[in-house]
């Protein structure tokens, strides 16, 4: 049975005035894509940051592929590859000068037209990097994370910032990742990017996880497979006591009010008689399944965008 990529225990990390990292466990198996998600200032890039060896714990043991630290650093950076959150490079660098001069600092490196390949980047092997659009510089960034042939991949909020068609096309670079047998360990605020790219995750708040699985699993254990929405012009109402007329709990979210349900055939016709009679004046009406943010929500009781 093959190590797993990833183990932590206890980790813990103090700066003046707030605990960033508070007694953090981690499992991530060989060959899947785990994902830390949070909302900004969770602790997952601190998180992050000391498991890559770039900050040092206050406590905690970290084995990364079976190694320690302390003893084999030198051989774990050969073998992990690191995509932070900025990455900042000469303006009149190219892709294939930048990835060649990365390449020569390891001791084994993949080309540059094979990394080109892989993130969709040939046309633009030659072209000044200042040329490159926000979603090439974070394809480059992550051709230069796999320069060195790494199994095991960081990508710390890999997305940020980007249109979504860059956002998707950063998604394929990943799956890409997985495909040729790479553990990948990412971190994101979006909902979304963790249901599409993560075999398994850990939902991170105030410096701990809150809890670990599967999105499906996570999902389900909430055991609110729906989740009613009326949507409303400007701020939602407050509900003054409109969820003791349909016997279900309504949060308020933005313009939004949201009914968790297990059954929202049997919901609708007494919400929507409720609301005539109560002269509600919502806009539409619509039901979708629970997401990782309903999740997120449960378990903090704020979103993932606070």
């Amino acid at each position: 049975m093959l190590e797993p990529a990833l183990r932590v225990r206890g980790l813990k990390k103090q700066y003046p005035g707030v605990l960033a990292v508070a007694g953090v466990d981690l499992d991530v198996a060989r060959g899947e894509v785990f994902g830390l998600l949070g909302p900004n200032g969770a602790g997952k890039t601190t998180t992050l940051e000391i498991i890559e060896g770039l900050t040092e714990a206050d406590a905690g043991a970290i084995e990364v592929l079976g190694l320690d630290w302390k003893r084999h650093g030198t051989e774990i950076r050969s073998r992990i590859g690191v995509q932070l959150q900025s990455t900042s490079l000469f303006n009149k660098i190219t892709p294939r000068e930048a990835l060649t001069l990365y390449g020569g600092y390891y001791p084994k490196s993949r080309t540059a037209d094979e990394l080109l390949e892989l993130v969709q980047l040939k046309d633009k092997a030659d072209a000044y990097h200042i040329t490159l659009s926000g979603g090439q510089m974070q394809r480059l960034a992550l051709a230069m994370a796999l320069v060195n042939d790494p199994e095991l991949v960081f990508l710390d909020e890999p997305t940020t910032g980007l249109d979504p068609q860059a956002r998707r096309s950063l998604w394929e670079v990943v799956r890409r990742i997985k495909a040729e047998g790479r553990t990948v360990i990412l971190t994101t605020h979006y909902m979304d990017e963790a249901e599409a790219l993560c075999d398994r995750l850990a939902i991170m708040d105030h410096g701990r996880v809150l809890t670990t699985g599967t999105p499906a699993e996570l999902i389900a254990q909430l055991a609110i497979p729906s989740v009613v929405e009326l949507s409303f012009e400007g701020a939602a109402p407050a509900v003054d006591g409109f969820d003791a007329r349909i016997g279900a709990a309504v949060e308020v979210r933005g313009d939004l009010w949201e009914i968790p349900t297990p059954d929202p055939k049997s919901l609708l016709p007494r919400l929507l008689e409720a609301a005539e009679a109560a002269a509600i004046p919502y806009q539409q009406v619509h039901v979708r399944r629970a997401t990782l943010e309903d999740v997120f929500l449960h378990k903090t009781g704020r979103s993932l965008r606070d």
